[in-house]
């Protein structure tokens, strides 16, 4: 978790980046940028917006041979080292950008590296580096009295209220190749940024691995259990699933499948799906690790608990007390009819 409620901009540098196949030019500011106490909060409402609105998932840089070999861990590493020499440093952090931006697709725009103190992250105060850019410009009208008339000039401008692309990386976890959070709202080319500028991967903490093995469980439920069972056991399984999350802090494999898997026989079927999709999720080699419950709680929200029929009826199952949807709803086949039916008991109807 974050808090950037405390944060505080300490240099702001300002350059632009064109780009290479379009034959555009690299501008960058001799001198950092003069905040004042006018565009401080503007410019922290437009930083820190698309990380509070976004889902919390982490990165760290990453390299097939070694960290060292990755160009902005090292520019990470220097500035965090040295916060003094943050303008020469953003040059090459802006020109290593530029570098990077040769495909037809890539617009220009301007580069902001930023310095913050007092960033809280999993309840660790540290120091963050910022780097944004700005591609859209907004056509927006300015006024202007010319003798007895109000007069329009159009023009155009970066809108404040959306960032086209941004990362803050975190002075935490240094040897894991630091905590990051990226954002690119513009995505025409998603391995620009993630990729060639940033060369990151998943940063694989609980919060990872805690999203990525119910997001597992959320297929094998979608391609094993519904075609064998129903649909009401796909959503009864995920239930189960996500509630043994809920209620323990750490996640032991063997004690999930024996308490999750009401039906023995999907035991050894869950364990085949994981030797073929394990890798595709991360989780091929993972029996237990600490379980993130806000990450429980994200999956919880987001995961359908609704069996729809082909009659134009829908029913919701209720992932919070899942034991109604056991209790209370039975499947049948009516002979007469020659259909299936849903039977569901209740005492009375509750108001909406």
């Amino acid at each position: 978790m974050i808090n950037l409620f405390n944060t505080h901009i300490e240099n702001l540098s300002i350059h632009r980046v064109g780009n290479i196949s379009r034959n555009e030019d690299l501008f960058l500011s001799e001198q950092p940028y003069g905040l004042n106490d006018e565009i401080m909060p503007l410019l922290k409402e437009y930083f820190f917006k698309p990380f509070r609105d976004k889902e919390e998932n982490y990165y760290q840089f990453a390299h097939d041979v070694d960290l060292e070999y990755n160009e902005m861990y090292n520019f990470a590493t220097e500035l965090f080292n040295k916060p003094s020499e943050v303008h020469n440093l953003s040059k090459k952090i802006t020109k290593h950008l530029f570098e990077q931006s040769n495909h037809p697709h890539i617009k220009n725009g301007e580069v902001y590296v930023t310095y913050f103190t007092n960033v809280s992250i999993d309840n660790n105060v540290v120091d963050a580096i910022g780097i944004f850019k700005s591609e859209i410009k907004t056509d927006f009208l300015q006024f202007e009295e010319k003798e007895s008339n109000l007069e329009m000039v159009l023009q155009q401008g970066v809108n404040l209220s959306k960032l086209d692309k941004g990362c803050i990386i975190f002075n935490y976890k240094k040897e894991e190749g630091y905590k990051i959070l990226t954002v690119d709202s513009n995505r025409y080319d998603a391995r620009y940024w993630l990729e060639h500028f940033l060369a990151v991967d998943a940063f694989q903490d609980e919060n990872f691995m805690t999203k990525k093995y119910l997001k597992f469980c959320q297929d094998f439920a979608k391609e094993v259990v519904l075609p064998a069972e129903d649909k009401q056991q796909e959503v009864l399984f995920m239930n189960r699933a996500i509630n043994h999350f809920a209620k323990n802090d750490t996640f032991e494999e063997t004690n999930f499948l024996n308490e999750v898997m009401e039906n023995p026989e999907f035991i050894p079927e869950f364990k085949n799906y994981k030797v073929d999709k394990g890798e595709k999720y991360s989780i091929e080699d993972v029996t237990n690790f600490p379980i993130a419950n806000n990450a429980v709680t994200d999956i919880r929200k987001k995961i359908k608990n609704i069996i729809t029929l082909d009659t134009n009826v829908q029913i919701k199952l209720d992932f919070i007390n899942s034991d109604s949807a056991e209790k209370f709803v039975e499947k049948g086949w009516d002979e007469e009819k020659q259909m299936f039916y849903y039977l569901v008991y209740f005492n009375k109807e509750q108001k909406s």
